[in-house]
């Protein structure tokens, strides 16, 4: 059933900006209902947020009613780091695909939050359930989830704005040859491969990662490095280092050789995340242990005592901090 109200414009403004004063609701929710078609200005259906009212225009907007997905049976678990009224912080498993594809068949992170009861409505009828931002299925680790929509506007800004960040571990081979490394370059689809991202492309998006080594195996071949991201796009972290000819042991679509040394899982964590919290404005840090197997990985390849020093958060966070 569709839910219609009718409003008056009074003085001259952009229509976004008058609904959101209107409907008390923030400019990203009402674009998503004008992008909807659920917008009319004089009876005349709005293409865009910009257009301009003029005074005495009348504006009618129809409501839809939520649609609600079924959950599909789960037959994993997450572990919970932090939970309050606003935000779910997990520890994602490896080999969870976040949100439900036509192409994905399994139960996805979506799914086990439904079964939670973590499903936020928008105005324009979708149903969300949260998600503020994404892992790869075969990288492990830690995702805050927004509990309410205030919430998820409040996370998803900081991630524009770059108050929320995270760090990622990852075991590569060859070693870098620099203790840091950063790389700047474009990031967009692959035109060979559909499956993959490609560097250095001319008309794709900006990109920019930062590699601190770690620690070096007994035998030299491999290398435990910390990642930070200052942008988010797709296979950001792999897509680099294969742009210098390095990759992630387990990484099936972007490893070097089939000969290579492989892993059962990609050997990519996202240790850390950092954020302020939607009600309380703190600055909370959470991390993610291993997993099982990669954890029995790294301490079987790198010596446990120089491991356990720079795994240290403090450790890692003051190695970013020359350009963070």
């Amino acid at each position: 059933m569709i839910n219609t109200q009718e409003y008056k414009c009074v003085n001259p403004e952009r229509l976004d900006t008058f609904l959101t004063a209107q409907i008390g609701q923030t400019r990203s929710q009402i674009a998503g209902l004008i992008k909807h078609g659920c917008v009319f200005v004089d009876g005349k259906k709005v293409p865009r947020p910009g257009v301009k009212l003029k005074s005495g225009q009348r504006v009618r907007v129809e409501f839809p009613e939520a649609k609600e997905e079924k959950a599909l049976d789960v037959d994993f678990d997450v572990e919970i780091l932090y939970e309050d009224d606003d935000v779910l912080v997990i520890n994602k498993p490896s080999g969870v695909t976040v949100h439900p594809a036509p192409s994905v068949k399994e139960a996805t992170l979506v799914d086990w939050l439904k079964h939670k009861g973590i499903r936020l409505s928008t105005i324009s009828g979708e149903e969300r359930h949260g998600i503020v931002h994404r892992l790869d299925k075969g990288t492990s680790g830690t995702m805050v989830v927004a509990k309410n929509n205030a919430a998820h506007e409040f996370l998803s800004q900081q991630l524009q704005d770059k108050s929320m960040g995270r760090y990622y571990i990852a075991v590569i081979v060859p070693p870098l040859k620099e203790d840091i490394t950063v790389i700047e370059s474009n990031i967009g689809r692959s035109a060979h491969n559909r499956l993959k991202m490609a560097s250095g492309l001319e008309h794709a998006k900006y990109a920019k990662t930062m590699f601190k080594h770690l620690a070096l195996s007994e035998d030299e071949h491999t290398q435990l490095i910390a990642c930070k991201l200052f942008t988010g796009r797709t296979h950001q972290i792999r897509v680099h280092l294969e742009s210098i000819n390095r990759h992630i042991l387990g990484d099936h679509i972007y490893g070097l050789s089939p000969k290579q040394e492989n892993s059962e899982r990609i050997l990519l964590h996202a240790y850390m995340i950092y954020f302020i919290h939607p009600s309380t404005k703190e600055k909370l840090t959470f991390q993610a242990e291993f997993d099982a197997i990669m954890r029995e990985t790294i301490y079987k390849k790198f010596d446990t005592e120089i491991l356990n020093e720079v795994i240290e958060p403090e450790y890692i966070m003051r190695s970013f901090t020359t350009d963070s």
